[in-house]
């Protein structure tokens, strides 16, 4: 019986290929440069003994002369503006494209008429419509760095928001100042006093033709817990058992849009945040102050739903303070988790999700 036994198709070994690429590299060295690029350009990085004829000899010194002109910066390209045919992705409106956190002092004026000059974190966005590719991200820094020697307030900042927008040709735009406040803090009993720092935010916002203000701050306090306290002196009054209540540091996050013509300080917003919840954390203290502290806190206990009210009591009787936000977390010394609150006023800060990791933004680390 005849067996047929089909041919295997065998791979070329290594003496043949070297025979292949001494045919290749003999023929690249006669053919010109366009028929090497016609057949396969890379074919120009197997001749060891020559340049790439397509390729330029580039030089490796930086031109310290060189100077552009207008022609010059013309012909640079620019896919950023580039046609809708280079978007990626989806065809849809990006509400927020721009720059986070470039940094910069940023000269404020005080309540009491002095000036201070704080390092700002800003950041800077623009809406973008659906048929453009993106924005020159820089344009935004160039703008912003056309008023940073001024002395900033609300309408300083609708100055740079009003250059951005013509700047990058948008509607709808937002500028974000993020600082740490200084302000001098007295003690309780002592009369020593140092300084408590802020975070604080500053939001200029403008969409749908519409211009708004808001301020953020954070207020850090102590938070003793009411039932806690209650226990405690019961189990002093009923057993003589000395028994202590739990307290721990806590966050309010405070955010305010801003109506009316009258300025509402920095400080307008801390004193508020004090009156309503006055255990606010001590920056220079001796024993009497920190028994003070005590006592304050034993006068003023509170559950993070007590917080949130009393805050929002107070900013519903300030004309200054349209539709506002209160998040309150009070990080608990009894649980291994926190109590949280949050209190809005108006449609502004309403909404139906929260963001997973909010809450783990109110910690304060000093």
């Amino acid at each position: 019986m005849n067996r047929h036994i089909p041919d295997v198709q065998r791979g070329p070994d290594r003496d043949e290929a070297e025979e292949a690429l001494a045919l290749l590299r003999r023929w690249a060295t006669q053919a010109t440069p366009e028929e090497v690029a016609d057949l396969a350009p890379g074919i120009a990085r197997l001749l060891p003994d020559a340049g790439l004829p397509n390729y330029p000899a580039l030089s490796r010194t930086f031109p310290e002369d060189f100077k552009s002109d207008d022609a010059y910066r013309a012909s640079l390209p620019d896919l950023q503006n580039g046609p809708a045919s280079l978007i990626r992705g989806s065809r849809q409106q990006l509400q927020h494209v721009g720059i986070s956190n470039f940094r910069l002092p940023i000269r404020f004026h005080t309540r009491d008429g002095g000036d201070l000059t704080l390092e700002t974190s800003v950041t800077g966005t623009v809406s973008l419509e659906a048929g453009r590719k993106g924005i020159n991200m820089s344009r935004i820094m160039r703008s912003f760095y056309r008023h940073a020697e001024k002395t900033f307030s609300f309408e300083v900042i609708e100055a740079a928001l009003d250059d951005y927008i013509a700047d990058l040709d948008s509607v709808d735009a937002r500028i974000q100042m993020r600082f740490s406040y200084p302000a001098k803090v007295r003690s309780l009993r002592s009369g020593l006093e140092g300084f408590q720092y802020y975070d604080i935010a500053l939001e200029l916002v403008e969409a749908g033709g519409a211009r708004r203000k808001f301020m953020h701050l954070d207020y850090v306090y102590s938070s003793t817990c009411p039932c806690s306290l209650e226990l405690s002196e019961h189990a002093r009054q009923m057993r003589g058992q000395l028994a202590t209540p739990h307290s721990q540091r806590s966050v309010a996050r405070i955010s305010v849009e801003v109506t009316g013509e009258d300025c509402l300080w920095f400080e307008d917003l801390i004193d508020h945040a004090r009156a309503a919840v006055p255990t606010e954390t001590q920056v220079m203290v001796k024993r009497e102050d920190e028994q003070a502290f005590a006592e304050l806190n034993a006068a003023n206990p509170i559950f993070v739903e007590d917080a949130a009210r009393l805050f929002c009591e107070r900013l519903l009787a300030d004309p200054r303070i349209g539709d506002f936000r209160i998040i309150a977390s009070h990080q608990e010394s009894l649980h291994s988790h926190d109590a949280v609150s949050i209190l809005t006023e108006g449609d502004t800060f309403t909404v139906q999700s929260i963001d997973p990791r909010l809450f783990s933004t109110l910690f304060h680390v000093g």
